[in-house]
């Protein structure tokens, strides 16, 4: 019989897996401060990321994330047998068990309905620690616009970015529909390679309100809107300038009354801002609990209703959202998309949160098709695996090709596809 699993694991490559000190914070802070100290946080250290990326609130501009007086109810019953799951790589096998003993996680949890089934944390970390997601935020972020589309701030996924920015006007970006910049596949020009200083991503990949838009207005356009996929962390920023111009309000705010209290969260988190008093990364940087990030696959598995059982989205959202793309079939609305009705939210240094419908799994890889080799170390996936991973210079893989090299490691190869 099979199951609908919410897992997330959250991975920081070789680092030591255990909870900053306040002098580790203070630190980052003083070095961040004098200049010590990469201004590109993707950059950092091993060390550094153990301490930047579980208090982003310390060294950036964040708004709080506040949780609901009666969160969504979960109850723990612990099935070890999940401990005894084996995956492959190069011809050897290894258990769950050798791989959580190998791999330095922050935490995970595996879920099946409203019930914790497997549940790991680092030393010094537990269920209330919060981890900053990356790329994860797409998909909030593009729940979010479901819901101002239900709330009436949106007319039609296909109104032009410039009916709501109207900054945008004459530019190619302009003409560009929401559902375009929704489904990676915009068609403007842009390089997403974090290790080119002159990229794209590098020069304005945290640019927010005026700044961005005057960025994006100088790009052509290369192809026909809806006919190439192109990961694009720009255009989910973008994306949340179009949700804070549509509600007139802030993302975060939003996001409290329509999930974290709406739903019902259980901890306090943040989303980071581009600058202080500023809007919302769209495309990145809340960080919050384990299980309130298992929350939300659980908030999406449900159908996006709140407490009350209305629904937060407007109808037909989550089918439409997690439906392939045409550009690219193993893309939705900002949701990655594995085949079988399975999907998930992925950011890069591991940060994962997936639906699926046998046996669910996490693993360490970098969100998105251009964000293929940050994970330097000697993880779970081999090097043929590597080589099959969605690249921007080559058409990424089905959703099954897309399962078996990059989701080997939490279930047997034979579940794939």
């Amino acid at each position: 019989m099979k199951h609908l699993f919410t897992a997330l694991l959250l991975n920081t490559m070789t680092i030591s897996a255990q909870a900053a000190t306040q002098a580790e914070i203070d630190s980052l802070l003083e070095r961040l401060a004098n200049g010590g100290l990469d201004a590109n946080i993707l950059l950092y250290s091993d060390a550094d990321r153990r301490v930047a990326f579980a208090h982003t609130d310390a060294w950036m501009p964040t708004r709080p994330l506040v949780p609901s007086h009666t969160p969504y109810a979960l109850t723990t019953e612990r099935d070890d047998a999940l401990l005894e799951l084996t995956y492959q790589v190069a011809g050897e096998t290894f258990s769950i068990t050798q791989f959580l003993q190998r791999e330095p996680l922050m935490g995970m949890a595996v879920v099946e309905g409203d019930t914790i089934r497997l549940e790991h944390y680092a030393k010094d970390h537990g269920p209330e620690s919060v981890w900053v997601s990356f790329s994860v935020t797409k998909s909030f972020t593009s729940t979010l616009i479901g819901a101002a589309l239900k709330d009436g701030f949106i007319d039609s996924i296909d109104d032009s970015l410039e009916t709501y920015l109207p900054r945008l006007k004459g530019s190619d970006y302009g003409a560009v529909s929401i559902k375009n910049i929704l489904q990676m596949s915009s068609g403007i020009a842009w390089n997403e390679d974090y290790r080119d200083p002159k990229s794209d991503v590098s020069v304005a990949g945290t640019f927010q309100g005026t700044d961005l838009t005057d960025y994006l207005a100088t790009l052509p356009q290369e192809h026909a809107p809806g006919t190439v996929f192109n990961y694009n962390t720009a255009e989910s920023n973008l994306l949340g300038e179009v949700l804070r111009a549509a509600i007139g309000n802030s993302a975060t705010d939003y996001m409290n009354a329509k999930i974290w209290q709406g739903f019902g969260m259980e901890h306090p988190g943040n989303w980071m801002l581009a600058a202080p008093f500023g809007g919302e990364t769209g495309g990145c940087c809340i960080s919050a609990s384990i299980r309130d990030y298992a929350r939300l696959g659980i908030f999406v598995k449900n159908g996006a209703v709140d407490a009350k059982g209305e629904p937060i989205v407007a109808d037909g959202w989550i089918e439409a959202a997690t439906a392939a793309s045409p550009a690219y079939a193993g893309y939705g609305y900002k949701w990655w998309l594995y085949g079988d009705k399975r999907f998930g939210a992925r950011g890069v240094f591991a940060m994962v949160v997936d639906q699926a419908t046998s046996v669910s799994m996490g693993i360490p890889f970098s969100s998105g098709c251009p964000i293929e080799d940050f994970d330097k170390t000697d993880s779970v996936l081999d090097q043929s695996a590597r080589s099959e991973r969605p690249c921007r210079n080559g058409p990424c893989p089905s959703p099954p090709a897309l399962c078996e090299s990059l989701l080997p490691c939490f279930r047997p190869r034979s579940r794939c596809g």
